[in-house]
């Protein structure tokens, strides 16, 4: 019988191996992405302290609610990078989460540079 490979189990392991290596700290934190079907989630971790300093998706009110998952992942970069130079973060380590670096989790981090933060 043929089974399937489990494309989330394959991600977590290529996310647990690149943090063995990846850690944030207060003065330069983790930028955290994780992407559903629908949604995507950015969040700037101090692992040092385990606190989250910044947090942006596109369930918050910020976001359009009509914009296509592209564009809503551009203002999910922009809003977490607003977010992180007002806690005075602007150098950050970028976390992609076990995902390929391309699509939307490419774009959130297109948007973050060029909103100011540094990585």
């Amino acid at each position: 019988m043929i089974t399937k490979r489990n494309k989330n189990v394959a991600r977590k392991k290529r996310h647990a191996h690149v943090r063995r290596a990846i850690t944030g700290t207060p003065e330069r934190p983790r930028l955290n992405v994780f992407r559903s079907s629908k949604h995507i989630y950015a969040q700037l971790i101090d692992d040092v302290n385990g606190v989250t300093l910044a947090s942006a998706s596109t369930l918050d009110s910020e976001v359009a609610a009509d914009a296509t998952k592209t564009d809503a992942a551009k203002l999910v970069g922009e809003l977490v990078a607003k977010r992180a130079i007002e806690n005075g973060h602007k150098v950050v380590v970028f976390d992609r989460g076990g995902y390929l670096y391309h699509g939307r989790v490419a774009t959130l981090a297109a948007a973050a540079r060029e909103a100011g933060l540094q990585f």
